[in-house]
């Protein structure tokens, strides 16, 4: 599945990476990044940079879900769901060039990236 391509390549470009930690925030704001430039693209109405960059998207959603430990209960299935929404709302906004799904998903993420934040740093 294309979800290991994400996490490859965030490995490989990013050899420094201390902890898992530190990857989870990192592909939540590669997320954040990516649907900046898939956003732009449907504004350029440009359809090939609009495919390109919702697919780094839902491919890093998509090794989220493949990483999660649903050992963990309640939350685990609650971010398997909500990553799977947010999957959808992303083929969603790029079969519709609507950048108003896009926004949903990046307020969800950038939700995420700062719970993960605060989260973290407590157990430091």
């Amino acid at each position: 599945m294309y979800g290991n391509t994400a996490h490859n390549i965030y490995a490989q470009n990013n050899v420094g990476v201390e902890s898992p930690t530190k990857l989870i925030e990192m592909l939540y704001e590669g997320v954040l990044r990516f649907n900046a430039q898939a956003k732009k693209a449907i504004k350029d109405v440009n359809i090939e940079k609009k495919v390109y960059w919702t697919n780094r998207s839902i491919e890093i959603i998509t090794e989220l879900v493949n990483t999660l430990d649903m050992s963990q209960g309640q939350v685990s299935e609650y971010l398997q769901g909500l990553y799977a929404y947010e999957i959808k709302l992303l083929t969603s906004a790029s079969i519709d060039n609507n950048t108003d799904k896009l926004d949903e998903v990046s307020n969800v993420f950038k939700g995420l990236l700062e719970a993960w934040r605060e989260t973290t740093d407590v157990a430091k």
